[in-house]
């Protein structure tokens, strides 16, 4: 049995999760704001206090399925120590640093589960790794962009059909009132995948502490702080990452960010019913490249894409390394 943490040491390390959970937000507002923001739909500041609105009431409207994947289902629970989370934590949120710092939109979700496997594989080896997790998670990498980009490129499609007989003007003001609608449902999203990812973190940290009677599951008062931090990380935004998301990759109109926005929101919000813990960074770039691609392939600045999928495949074994790194550290004090 692991020796149980000082209660103030314990309430410092939900605190890290709590910082980590503040910093997707921040690192992730771009994901909610950039299309109705390059597309002048809001201003920013009104931008940010919608999408952080939205990704904290996003817990009435799931299940915790995504929270329990992340919690349990990729390291074994039961080799689970403070040190293990300290380690994940700390892999995720410097990853988080630097790609924000560069403003490369990476993913935050797919950083925490590289530090934790990472942690995890420096404690127990490769037998704490729970296989079936990881390979549900690896294959949303590749399927969550693909399927926001046939969304996006399905809804432009019908779209062009519904609204042929509409001049451009008339088009436009439609959908800069819908974007709103695209907007919240991708907030919505957002806060019903990510901050579970946070809330699965903090409830197996309690369960390696003894501290959650009835086996395994998330306390009501974990699910409200990590929307709130999340909440207000979404508030003060990331502006870098907006800049890329919305301008760098493809110009779009507002017509084009509600398919992009539209697209992603079904896409998380299958996956967050699945239990899947997909990238919101992976989803909306998948669907702002499908809505470049409908006009012509050469709207697509494919640079920016290119070097945006880079940072998804370096992210997962950076944040392991950095993860695993830390976990080490921990074990010298």
């Amino acid at each position: 049995m692991e020796a149980h943490l000082a209660f103030p040491l314990l309430v410092a390390l939900i605190g890290v999760a709590l910082a980590f959970d503040f910093l997707n937000g921040l690192h992730d507002a771009a994901n909610s704001i950039a299309t109705i923001v390059s597309t002048r739909v809001l201003k920013p500041q009104y931008a940010v206090a919608w999408a952080a609105f939205f990704n904290f009431i996003a817990f009435l409207f799931f299940g915790l399925h995504v929270a329990e994947t992340v919690g349990k289902g990729i390291v074994d629970a039961s080799i689970i120590d403070p040190q293990v989370i300290f380690g994940a934590l700390m892999g995720a949120i410097a990853w988080n640093l630097i790609t924000w710092g560069l403003g490369i939109p990476s993913s935050s979700s797919h950083a925490l589960i590289g530090g934790l496997l990472g942690a995890g594989t420096a404690k127990a080896g490769l037998s704490a790794v729970v296989w079936s997790g990881v390979f549900k998670t690896s294959a949303a990498i590749v399927m969550s962009p693909a399927i926001g980009l046939l969304l996006a490129l399905l809804l432009v499609l019908i779209i062009s059909w519904i609204f042929r007989r509409f001049t451009p003007q008339g088009a436009d003001r439609v959908f800069r009132k819908l974007q709103l609608v695209s907007a919240s449902l991708y907030s919505l999203g957002h806060g019903g995948n990510d901050a579970q990812k946070t809330m699965g973190i903090i409830a197996v940290l309690l369960y390696s502490q003894g501290m959650l009677e009835g086996g395994f599951h998330v306390p009501f008062w974990v699910v409200i702080s990590c929307q709130a931090a999340m909440g207000i990380g979404t508030l003060l935004g990331g502006w870098k990452i907006v800049h890329t998301m919305g301008s760098k990759i493809t110009r779009l109109t507002p017509a084009q960010g509600f398919c992009a926005e539209t697209g992603g929101a079904i896409t998380l919000f299958m996956a967050t019913h699945l239990g899947v813990p997909v990238s919101t960074t992976h989803t909306i770039t998948g669907a702002i490249v499908g809505v470049g691609a409908s006009r012509r392939l050469s709207a697509v600045r494919w640079n920016v894409a290119s070097s945006i999928v880079i940072a998804w495949v370096v992210t997962l074994p950076a944040a392991a390394l950095i993860g695993a790194g830390f976990y080490e550290l921990t074990r010298l004090f």
